[in-house]
């Protein structure tokens, strides 16, 4: 018989040589005679140790990592096919202190399973939720979601039941479902894990969605610096096709759903929702007036879903096994579980699916181990790079929307950068407005013109121009673009900004936090 062996073949892996790893283990079994099944699955999201291989073993899944080139021979040598000892023994997968204290759900399959086998998709609990989807009505789906408590995974954390409620009542025959995969905040990569290691997950979530609305037509909006998750869902979608998942005849329901994958051009400003309907809709990707909202006029001008990618991912397993099951997971109002991104001065960097309420220092030193050069946590920023810099006191705040937003930050897709106590502020500070005047659509003025007015403003206080004036002027112009741009690019730039100054005044040259209340507005030249 084969020995079954897992070697990923996402990005992470395959970008820390994990092909040529996969090779020289069935070169080297084949040299000595033993038969090698080998399955390229997605990544655990244990990327400090990738390539992690794993072996089948009668005990379970035997992990191995980071393993080189190099190190194959020895490994095979030590019993790697039976999964014998070495230095490299990571004991059994499920085991793994870091995998073992999560709450897989959405992820439950990422790592497990071959992500093109429909046979090992529905061997792992795949298509349960659809099955149970198409027994129930599409009011009855869409209550289970709302009863869940999911919310919007992709930083909004709008309720999906509320929106998905509205377009199922928004009148016409016509309707969408659209899953914003344009993943562009700095230090995350949950989107592109699912869709390299589970896109069915993703598929049959669609599908739910579509049958919950009314809607016969999906479109996944993928950004074009994930070139190997775009053949893979698009692998994934002709297989689905072939299978009856997707077409006019669902799994023999009579009920009709069809998904088309779409490239974005890079435009950070397309993971907005209106610029996004407006880049499928092959336009120039800008934000649109609201209202009114997508879930009334969206795509085409017709009722529209539109999520992230996780919510939708999450959808799955709350038909499969209820809305309670996860409710019950989570706090207050923020309840299940996302899928955190742990990047930037991390130790033990990857993806962590938890319960909502776990603290920032519970995921920071009990998965990520603290920073990776081994100083103090400096600074901390959550949400993407349009989110607050939170100080190192901050590590004992929960991970709850609610809890996150009175601190003035935001938890967003779930992206955790750490810094350490080396990082300038300042410097950051000027990247936030530098970031925006680089992706801003150009649309309205504060946002275009108030983030390169920004950069400029920083710079003064930095070279210590008239400090009290200039930081008084910077506070303004960060209403002005709060108050005035027309979405969360411009809206949400002096998130950061405004945090590194309060936080971290001597980077800028303050000796204290300074928030002054000009007494009348000053023109921002």
């Amino acid at each position: 018989m084969s020995v079954r062996v897992y070697v990923p073949a996402d990005t992470t892996a395959l970008a820390v040589g994990a092909e040529d790893v996969a090779l020289a283990i069935a070169a080297g079994a084949a040299a000595r005679g033993v038969s090698v099944e080998l399955v390229r699955n997605g990544s655990r999201g244990l990327f400090w140790l990738e390539p992690l291989v794993e072996v089948a073993t009668p005990a379970g899944r035997v992990a191995y990592g980071p393993v080189e080139v190099a190190d194959v021979p020895g490994l095979l040598d030590a019993g790697l096919l039976t999964g014998g000892a070495h230095p490299l023994a990571l004991g059994l997968t499920d085991e793994i202190p870091y995998l073992k204290r999560q709450e897989r759900l959405t992820f439950a399959r990422v790592g497990v399973v071959d992500p093109l086998s429909l046979d090992d998709y529905s061997a792992h609990g795949g298509l349960a939720g659809l099955r149970a989807a198409l027994a129930m009505t599409p009011d009855e789906i869409v209550q289970a979601v709302t009863d869940s408590g999911l919310r919007g995974r992709g930083g909004a954390a709008f309720p999906a039941g509320i929106k998905w409620r509205t377009v199922l009542g928004a009148p016409g025959t016509e309707k969408y479902v659209v899953c914003n995969a344009d993943e562009g905040d700095s230090g995350t990569f949950s989107d592109r894990m699912l869709l390299e290691g589970d896109p069915f997950c993703l598929i049959e979530g669609m599908v739910i969605a579509g049958l919950a609305v009314g809607a016969r037509r999906g479109y996944i909006y993928l950004r074009s610096e994930y070139p190997l998750a775009w053949r893979t869902v698009n692998t994934a979608l002709r297989l689905a096709r072939d299978a009856g998942l997707l077409g006019d005849d669902i799994l023999g329901s009579g009920r009709a759903f069809e998904i088309e994958a779409r490239l974005g051009g890079g435009a950070y400003i397309c993971g907005e929702e209106t610029a996004m309907l407006e880049s499928i809709e092959g336009k120039r990707g800008q934000v649109r007036v609201k209202p009114p909202l997508p879930a009334v006029k969206g795509l085409f001008g017709k009722p529209t879903v539109i999520n992230n990618l996780i919510t939708l991912a999450s959808v799955p397993v709350i038909l499969a096994r209820g809305a309670g099951f996860y409710r019950d997971f989570g706090q207050g109002r923020s309840l299940g579980t996302l899928p955190f991104q742990l990047a930037g001065n991390v130790r033990r960097g990857g993806l962590v699916e938890k319960a909502f309420g776990l603290t920032l220092r519970e995921l920071l030193e009990d998965f990520g181990g603290g920073t990776a050069s081994g100083r103090p946590v400096g600074a901390v920023q959550v949400g993407g790079p349009l989110g607050a810099y939170l100080p190192p006191d901050a590590l004992d705040l929960p991970l709850d929307y609610e809890a996150f937003s009175a601190r003035g930050a935001m938890i967003g897709h779930g992206g955790v950068v750490v810094f350490d106590d080396r990082v300038d502020m300042a410097r950051m500070a000027r990247f936030a407005m530098e970031f925006c005047a680089e992706e801003s659509c150009g649309k309205c003025t504060p946002c275009r013109i108030g983030s390169t007015r920004g950069m400029e403003v920083i710079d003064r206080i930095v070279a210590g121009d008239e400090r009290a004036a200039n930081t008084a002027l910077l506070h303004d112009l960060c209403t002005l673009m709060s108050e005035g741009s027309l979405c969360a690019m411009g809206g949400m730039t002096p998130f950061p900004v405004l945090s590194a100054l309060k936080h971290f005044p001597a980077d800028f040259g303050l000796e204290a936090p300074e928030a002054p209340a000009p007494a009348e507005r000053r023109v921002v030249q």
